[in-house]
């Protein structure tokens, strides 16, 4: 199996935009995986009826296919590749926000979800860390750090940042005071304070994404945006500890200084204020939004709604323009992404495009573009139907250019399709990680309004 080990997107990805500095998703090449048995599918469902089913398949991956020593999220569902053991630290983080959508929508007991996740954050404080910081892999059953990479075997601040923002969240929706809550909370608390978020500026006004015992500061990424990473530089600022605690500095010099983090153009007739020319891959606009409610989400830089719809806008607009002319393409059939494809995994986006759409991309875009993720749903799952939907949802993304259909699940796809669809009906997750104090602190350090913030 050949590493192409994340180049903070990918190197084709990057080269478009002439930076090296650039982001981020974790790359690996992979053998094709195993075909799984398609799952039942009921038609001429109703729209809530049909968002309730996709809701809920897709939650089974971090139920019935969470590793059963840790509760923790797989990798991926092609275990052959990785090992059965392996789980991801992000991955997890969206997980646990899928519990408590399934929760709240008694799919499952409060109280079996509850020690569900009591046994994960035992788990998790007696894995390794590095200065607070998990690593992006880990092995399910013992903790023992799984390298990403031959230099990648340390903390990795960004997937911990996704995994407390889930954490965060559970904290707050399970509030109950009962022995099995309390001692939940008790202990994301734990983990929560001991977080060195400025060990990881180096002494500089800048987050860096990786430390490790064995290899130092050698992957030497400094987090510039604009990406995925947003939410790393929301929690940082909203340490609790202030013995770990970093200025806002970092974020205004360190966040938002970079040759790509500002833009101001138009595409397609959409105003994009931040980041790369057509916004790049949608998970730009997922992760970090989990729990940060965009509404009326402002700072000195942008309005992070405007951001995000348009981005998706750009993005829907590129796929019904199609200029490659790529089979299936169109108002239905959209969404460009980080995912895997035909050759492997590839960061899909307007200026990378290959003609694999990947499911996750419209789904977990309903809170901007409704009508649009409506009709992509009801085209992947009434016409290519049992092409790519099985156990835990659509699969992982399809070219039907090339007559490819994944059969594989990621987590860290799979999550915010869950997450997002009940954002867009609810804004459970939204609501929960927006009223946290610490958070609400952290945002008004770095000068952000919302209707959440009261002075």
């Amino acid at each position: 199996m050949i590493i192409i080990k994340r180049n903070y997107l990918l190197l084709c990805f990057l080269l478009a935009f002439g930076s090296f500095t650039a982001i981020a998703q974790k790359v690996k090449e992979k053998k094709p995986a195993k075909q799984e048995a398609s799952a039942d599918r009921p038609l001429q469902l109703s729209d809530t009826a049909l968002l309730d089913l996709v809701q809920k398949q897709t939650f089974r991956y971090f139920w019935d296919f969470a590793h059963p020593v840790s509760g923790m999220a797989r990798e991926r569902s092609n275990v052959d590749d990785y090992g059965p053991e392996t789980v991801t630290t992000g991955g997890t983080g969206f997980g646990i926000m899928s519990v408590i959508v399934a929760t709240e929508r008694k799919w499952i007991a409060r109280d079996t979800a509850a020690k569900f996740l009591l046994k994960m954050v035992k788990f998790l404080l007696k894995a390794p860390v590095y200065h607070g910081a998990y690593p992006h892999w880990m092995d399910g059953a013992t903790g023992r750090t799984i390298p990403f990479s031959r230099k990648d075997d340390g903390g990795d601040l960004v997937e911990t940042s996704y995994l407390m923002q889930g954490l965060l969240c559970a904290r707050q929706y399970f509030n109950a005071d009962n022995e099995t809550e309390n001692a939940f909370r008790q202990r994301v608390a734990w983990i929560w304070n001991d977080i060195e978020w400025n060990w990881y500026t180096q002494g500089q006004e800048v987050l860096y994404w990786h430390w490790s015992p064995n290899n130092g500061w050698a992957m030497n990424f400094p987090v510039r945006g604009f990406n995925e990473c947003l939410i790393m530089y929301i929690l940082a600022a909203s340490c609790p500890n202030e013995r770990y605690e970093v200025p806002a500095a970092v974020y205004h010099r360190g966040w938002a200084e970079s040759n790509f983090f500002k833009n101001g153009k138009k595409f397609y007739g959409f105003d994009l204020p931040l980041g790369f020319d057509y916004g790049g891959p949608l998970f730009f606009s997922h992760y970090s939004f989990l729990g940060l409610d965009p509404h009326g989400l402002k700072d000195r830089y942008a309005d992070y709604w405007q951001q995000n719809q348009n981005h998706t806008y750009i993005n829907h607009a590129y796929c019904l323009d199609n200029p490659k002319h790529f089979k299936g393409f169109g108002d239905d059939c959209w969404g460009l992404t980080a995912s895997d494809t035909y050759y492997g995994y590839d960061a899909h986006s307007p200026t990378n495009d290959n003609g694999t759409i990947s499911p996750t991309a419209a789904l977990s875009a309903f809170p901007y573009t409704p009508e649009y993720s409506m009709k992509a749903l009801k085209h992947f799952y009434n016409d290519l139907g049992s092409k790519i939907w099985g156990e835990y949802g659509f699969t992982d993304a399809f070219n039907e250019t090339k007559n490819w259909y994944a059969k594989s699940y990621l987590a860290i796809d799979q999550g915010p399709e869950v997450v997002m669809i009940e954002n867009y009906r609810t804004g459970l997750l939204w609501k929960l990680f927006m009223n946290i104090p610490d958070v609400q602190n952290g945002l008004k350090k770095l000068g952000f309004v919302s209707p959440y913030l009261h002075n």
